[in-house]
Order: structure tokens, then sequence, then C-alpha cells
């Protein structure tokens, strides 16, 4: 029986650990879940040590928070898996969403990464994963609802490559972090996670490096796998969920930035400004990396252009 490692790297989720931590072990029985806590000021690393500490298949690793790629690189350092899952603690597989996606990989050596079809609790498909990578015209067609008007159009909606089958297995370029279940070997070719991107935009880089390697990405809608989307970062359609992502605590700690909530007036509208701009500059950071010596000159003055606009626009909202 194959071995997985489970890595998560968690930040202030305390009211879904218990369920996370608990679904993972009664999935899959040869399980080692790695649970990176990222300084949580919930008390969320506590929670772990007092309820599965005494498990050998929970390994609690505390640390600061240098975001969820640095969490995650944390947690390889652990691992002894035949394959690794990543995935946030707002993901909830089943035994036989498991089981699939590892005979799957079994029977096709070239495939670096395979994700699920996440759905959302109110039974939508989780499009964002499923991928287009970020081409200067697949984010304009996006970032002006192009995507939205035309939604099968192969040349309008490149962003979430959604002229494809959402229920059959197919390539696509990438997927998110909150479920993916990786070959050790592509750790090995590509290198770890990119710890310049603190909370966006590590899971793109990291699939077009496996791209770039040689390796298949591929998205297996036969499986379904549960997704608490936003528990993790306070989105309106998490606010149900208890403890997710509660900013309101005495301290909260972000990037390098530690602050008194009693300070701030309202620390979860600055978070949400904290997260704009980390999800923006992320979008500068794997723009600059791969993509700007492809492009020209003035093109990339336009993109970096409306990569501002977009989000100087999305702070004004939050005012």
């Amino acid at each position: 029986m194959k071995k997985i490692s489970a890595i998560s790297s968690n930040y202030a989720t305390k009211g879904l650990l218990e369920k996370f931590v608990n679904n993972l072990l009664g999935a899959y029985e040869n399980i080692e879940i790695i649970l990176v806590d990222n300084d949580s000021p919930d008390g969320s690393a506590d929670f772990v040590q007092e309820k599965f500490g005494n498990n050998p298949k929970v390994i609690l690793i505390r640390a600061k928070n240098n975001g969820l790629a640095a969490g995650y690189n944390l947690g390889l350092q652990k691992a002894t898996g035949d394959y690794y899952v990543f995935l946030g603690t707002d993901a909830f597989p089943t035994k036989d969403a498991l089981e699939k996606m590892l005979e799957f990989m079994d029977e096709h050596a070239d495939v670096g990464i395979l994700t699920p079809k996440l759905y959302l609790r109110d039974g939508s498909v989780d499009i964002d994963a499923h991928r287009g990578f970020p081409t200067p015209w697949t984010a304009l067609t996006h970032f002006t609802y192009l995507d939205k008007v035309f939604p099968r159009s192969k040349l309008f909606n490149g962003y979430s490559m959604g002229y494809l089958d959402f229920n059959t297995t197919q390539e696509i370029d990438a997927c998110i972090s909150h479920f993916m279940l990786v070959r050790p070997e592509v750790l090995h070719k590509v290198g770890k996670w990119d710890e310049t991107f603190f909370l966006y935009g590590e899971d793109i880089d990291f699939c077009y490096r496996v791209k770039q390697v040689g390796y298949k990405i591929i998205y297996l809608g036969e499986v379904k796998v549960l997704h608490y989307k936003g528990a993790g970062v306070n989105r309106n359609t998490a606010q149900d969920i208890d403890n997710a992502m509660n900013t309101d605590f005495e301290k909260v700690s972000f990037k390098d930035q530690v602050i008194e909530s009693k300070n701030v007036p309202s620390t979860s509208k600055w978070m949400r400004n904290k997260i704009t701009k980390e999800r923006t500059n992320a979008m500068r950071i794997f723009y600059k990396k791969h993509f700007m010596k492809k492009y020209p000159f003035l093109l990339t003055k336009l993109v970096l252009l409306g990569i501002w606009v977009n989000e100087k626009m999305n702070l004004a909202k939050i005012l």
C-alpha cells in the first residue's frame, strides 16, 4: 500500500482542523499528516497538539508566518511518502477519491501533478482548480469579463479553460494548491516551492515549472473533492464556518508584520487590504519571472500598469 504525505500550511483555521485531520485519518490508512502552523493567533497549533499529539500519523510543525509556500517547504522536510498531497485545511477528500487518484498516478508515469474536480458546499465547481496560464491575453479577457460573456470560448476563456468538460479527465495548465497530488520526483527536478510568493501565485508558478520539465498536469473530472473555499482568507463564502480565519485576535501576524488588533480600527479590513496587495503582487512576480522576457517592452509596461490599476480598484472597494 503506497504511503501518502499530506502536507498542509495552516493559518488561523482552528475551527476546521479537527474535521480536517480526522477526515484524512479515516480516508486513507497509510498516511502521514504534516501540518505546518504559521504562527496562527487563534491557538491552532496548541489545539492540534492537544487533540492529536499522541497520534504518530500527525506531525505538527510550528513556524513563523512566512507564507504558504514556505510552509509547504517546511512540510516537505518531514515527508516520507510515495506521493505528496498538498492541500488546504478546507479540503476534504474521501477514501474513494484518494484511491482513484493514486491508481491513476501509478498507471501514468508522465503525470507530475493530479488534481480532482473540487466542488464547493453549494455543489458548484471550483473553477480555480482548472486553470490556464495567465498570459497577457488570458489575463485581459479575464479582467474585462470576456471569459464570463463567452464561457465556452477557447479564445476568450483561457483563464479557466471553460471550453473543456469539467466532468472528464483532461490535461490542463495549472491547478491550485488547495488539493494536488504530486510525485516526489517532480520536486527533485523543479526544486522547492518559490517562497517569493507569499499567499497567491505559488501554485501557478509551481505548475508552470512542472510543465517546463516535461510532466503533465491532469484534471481528473470524474473524482470529486469537497472544498470549503475561502476558509483560509476570510471570504464571505466562509463566514459561517466556526473560527475560519477569524481575524478578531489580540495580535495578527502577516508576513513581516505583527499588529495589535486594539490599535487597528478594523483588523478584518486591514487583513483584506493585505490580501489584496499580496494577490496583485503575485501577478507581478509571476509575470516578471516567466513572461517578461517573452513579450515586448511596451506590452510589459501595459501589463504592469493593468496590475496596478486592478490593485487600486480592489483596494477602493474595501474602503
